[in-house]
């Protein structure tokens, strides 16, 4: 099936579907210019890259530093420039004004707030694996995040030879101990209230639709978390015979071969596949 039939059968279906599900992984803030490499990595990481030989945006999270005063200068930036200092981009907008016409529940693996900056309500998205504006403490002593804004915009304006000052460190002011920013990585990743309550209306939205006709929008989802977004659309849909899987995916966009007639495949330019429907 050519491009234009494929995005008519998707229009069609969008169109009769009684819910939305919208699956968000890497590849949609990719596909609307939040790249990990690149220009938007060079012209913004200059000082680190010629001190610790920095790639891209990814690699370098896993760095190990030396000094806390280290650390938090490269994430300082690294939050800023994904988390603060990007509006909502011209995809997300796109998306939005997609999902609006439907009664719809987002689930996204991304921790850039671009869905909530678009205009996604906070109690129509579950974000699994955290947020860049939040700290928590590094060993979970606690159940409570903490918004960094302010802390990041002193971090940045003091940093000076890739270090910020020693009292600019932050501190865990329950058990005085490190804080991370609140990423999945480990065991000691903070779910907070708000995360459970998330997860709660994620879960009741997908259980209240299981025969109903529905739309799973699955947009840059590829492999490296697949048992949080990809399978679980890919298992929803093979159970339900009135649902849909729209792929959207440049490396890996077929579908499961159970529910191949189910699914829509697109591995052109996403932003310009949105705009068209």
């Amino acid at each position: 099936m050519d491009y234009k039939e494929r995005i008519e059968r998707a229009k069609a279906v969008l169109d009769s579907a009684e819910y939305l599900v919208i699956g968000g992984g890497a590849g949609i803030s990719d596909a609307a210019g939040l790249h990990f490499s690149g220009k938007r990595f060079t012209d913004n990481f200059r000082p680190f890259i010629e001190r610790y030989d920095f790639e891209d945006l990814y690699t370098s999270s896993f760095y190990s530093f030396k000094t806390e005063e280290e650390r938090w200068a490269y994430w300082a930036k690294h939050i800023s420039l994904n988390r603060y200092e990007t509006p909502a981009t011209e995809l997300y907008l796109d998306l939005f004004k997609l999902a609006k016409r439907k009664n719809y529940f987002v689930i996204t693996t991304n921790v850039d707030h671009q869905f909530y900056k678009a205009g996604f309500p906070a109690e129509k998205i579950f974000a699994v694996q955290g947020d860049y504006g939040f700290f928590q403490c590094a060993k979970g002593c606690h159940n409570k995040l903490y918004y960094n804004e302010d802390i990041v915009k002193e971090m940045i304006a003091q940093t000076a030879d890739c270090k910020i000052p020693a009292e600019l460190v932050p501190k865990c002011p329950v058990c005085d101990g490190l804080m991370e920013v609140n990423l999945r990585k480990d065991n000691y990743f903070v779910q907070d209230e708000a995360w459970y309550a998330a997860s709660d209306c994620y879960t009741a939205f997908v259980q209240a639709i299981v025969d109903k006709r529905v739309v799973f929008l699955e947009l840059g989802v590829g492999f490296n978390t697949p048992g949080i977004i990809r399978f679980p659309f890919e298992q929803m849909t093979y159970q339900n015979p009135n649902a849909t899987l729209i792929r959207v995916n440049s490396h890996h966009p077929q579908g499961a071969k159970e529910n191949i007639r189910q699914t829509i495949s697109f591995s052109e330019d996403m932003a310009k596949m949105l705009a068209a429907l």
